[in-house]
């Protein structure tokens, strides 16, 4: 009886046919599908999360992939592998592949300052307006935008320092382009100008011929498409009952207008793990440390507290993807967070093993501990740093 209980959320969900094989961990045991059912349903209920969609890969290659629960909770409509999500700032890591495959082609260099491929002077685009009296967005690169060291907020109408609201949406450079990490979505808005100026075509066009288009993603894109349809769109379950209709964009925004599917984005991932579409070289460069962490939290992302508490892990920033290094190798990852939208993906390339969970729900991200270490093990997961806090803990003061 206390199983069928557990059972509340429908498990319905467009899984692998013939998902019947455990799912290997890192340490080498296994989990099974049934376990994993088990275990989602009772965490969506005690988190209270609407919906969650998983994916899980061994040796490089989605060995389980599942959606549980609802898209449209008030329309009691459920969600499958198919169904579209947002995908917040998984956008960035998608973007730090495509300028990888735009480095090959020569299209841009990672280390030429930005204002060279541009017509005007940063300062003369109005979005950018705010740096006229301050020289240092010379010194602003390809580089440093993907590493978050260009100094620049993370978005213009929040104060960097304590993530509250600014209505005047200043944007300042709060430090010398290079010298630190401090989490930048202006700073991929910069290096979006140049690659579309460059190109002559926004980051969906180039996004759909490079990426999207030739992995099969036909429901991924960073603006609207109308082929997407209608009928299996989620949308987002906020903690006070409200419902987030996500807009159908038509500007592409290359750090976070993205929307996917769970399947879609494990066939991104299976890419990018099986190291395809780019050379050895790129993907060393695009997944090695380009700057050490040792930022207190990740948010806000402008501050001048300091921690060891992620020295063991070797955590840092690559080229659009976070970083660590623990006993079982090398991991890069990366979050995507936008109000009930919140999403994590962990890769660790020397085990063959990631796992993806997407939810469209406020309370997602308090079940992405205890669900990780059920279905990979011990993550090594600087947790506290990126501000996730269990649902069954309190928020430390």
């Amino acid at each position: 009886m206390k199983y069928l209980m557990l059972l509340w959320i429908p498990l319905l969900s467009g899984s692998l046919p013939g998902q019947t094989k455990n799912v290997v961990k890192l340490d080498g045991s296994t989990v099974s599908p049934a376990e994993i059912d088990e275990t989602a349903a009772r965490l969506m209920k005690e988190a209270n999360v609407q919906g969650l969609n998983l994916a899980v890969l061994n040796n490089g290659k989605t060995v389980f992939i599942k959606s549980y629960g609802f898209r449209n909770k008030p329309q009691n409509a459920l969600s499958d592998t198919s169904t579209i999500v947002y995908g917040a700032s998984f956008s960035k890591a998608v973007f730090g592949y495509l300028v990888m495959k735009l480095v090959e082609e020569k299209v841009i260099d990672l280390d030429t300052p930005l204002y060279k491929y541009l017509e005007r002077p940063i300062p003369d685009y109005e979005y950018f307006s705010d740096l006229k009296n301050d020289d240092r967005w010379k010194l602003i690169t390809a580089r440093m935008c993907l590493s978050h060291t260009t100094g620049l907020p993370n978005v213009r109408w929040f104060n960097p320092s304590t993530n509250e609201m600014d209505s005047l949406g200043v944007i300042r450079i709060y430090f010398t382009p290079g010298k630190k990490y401090a989490y930048s979505g202006e700073g991929f808005k910069l290096l979006q100008l140049a690659i579309e100026e460059i190109t002559g075509k926004n980051v969906d066009e180039l996004a759909r011929e490079r990426i999207f288009q030739p992995l099969g993603m036909t429901r991924t894109g960073y603006i609207w498409h109308e082929s997407f349809g209608d009928d299996n769109v989620a949308v987002g379950h906020m903690n006070n009952g409200g419902i987030d209709f996500k807009r159908k964009r038509t500007v592409p925004v290359s750090g976070g207008s993205m929307v996917t599917t769970i399947a879609d984005y494990a066939r991104f991932i299976e890419h990018v793990m099986q190291q395809k579409g780019i050379s050895k070289s790129s993907y060393e460069e695009m997944l090695s440390p380009q700057i050490a962490i040792h930022s207190k939290t990740q948010f806000p992302p402008i501050t001048e507290e300091t921690t060891t508490e992620n020295d063991a892990i070797r955590l840092s920033y690559g080229l659009g993807w976070g970083l660590l290094n623990c006993h079982y190798g090398r991991a890069f990852f990366k979050e995507g967070n936008g109000g009930p939208w919140r999403n994590y993906n962990i890769n660790f390339m020397d085990k063959g093993i990631s796992v993806i969970i997407m939810t469209n729900s406020e309370n997602g991200e308090r079940i992405f501990q205890e669900l990780l270490e059920i279905l990979a093990g011990d993550t090594c997961i600087p947790w506290k740093w990126q501000g996730y806090v269990p649902y069954n803990q309190k928020p430390t003061p």
